[in-house]
């Protein structure tokens, strides 16, 4: 299964898909350039191009970007997070944030947890199958939980393998000061642009938080 993964298409489908677009939409989207980037207003979805950088292993992404973290994702992405980013506000998804902690209290000695949010956006590989035939399947179906690590009990042990969700959250990673020029974005630094672990600054992520073991 993981084998089919080779010379892949990473599609984001924002679940707005099907809508019809604007009138002159299609147009100006074909004039945009986002290199590595196709945007289908009809069905909602953009494609991002990409390729496997990991086939079996332990995971804290899904996607990164070229020179971050290619030993720990299934892919790497073939454009820019802040591209990725304004393909989808283009498409009408709605940005939230990223998951974090943030200190409370009157003396800040303690955290509180500020939940991730941002619009739902379903994540699929469209990849060659044994035919060679290009087809679309949903990210769960290349992601399962690791095995026992003897300390599970109960539940835990009957949880299912197979990954719980296709949909993560528009989180949009962070805007930073510096010193000169624009604030940073920065997905753009870090390189995690679909996460499993929570790191903060990711472009998209799981709803809850998600340690990194």
């Amino acid at each position: 299964m993981i084998a089919l993964l080779c010379a892949t298409g990473l599609a984001l489908a924002e679940h707005k898909g099907g809508e019809e677009s604007a009138p002159g939409l299609e147009a100006a989207l074909k004039k945009l350039q986002l290199p590595g980037i196709k945007i289908d207003p009809v069905k909602g979805c953009v494609d991002v191009m990409s390729e496997v950088c990991l086939e079996e292993g332990m995971l804290e992404l899904v996607a990164c970007t070229k020179g971050s973290k290619e030993h720990e994702s299934i892919v790497l992405v073939k454009a820019r997070p802040l591209h990725i980013h304004t393909a989808l506000l283009l498409l009408g998804a709605q940005p939230g944030n990223p998951a974090a902690f943030r200190p409370s209290g009157e003396d800040g000695s303690s955290w509180a947890e500020i939940p991730a949010r941002g619009g739902r956006v379903g994540v699929s590989l469209v990849c060659s199958n044994k035919e060679g035939r290009l087809v679309e399947r949903p990210i769960s179906d290349f992601i399962s939980r690791s095995g026992s690590s003897g300390t599970e009990q109960g539940a835990e042990l009957n949880r299912p393998k197979r990954f719980p969700s296709d949909e993560f959250l528009f989180a949009g990673s962070r805007l930073v000061p510096r010193e000169n020029g624009p604030r940073a974005y920065l997905c753009e630094g870090s390189g995690n642009v679909i996460s499993i672990a929570t790191f903060g600054d990711e472009l998209l992520c799981l709803p809850e938080i998600h340690s990194h073991q």
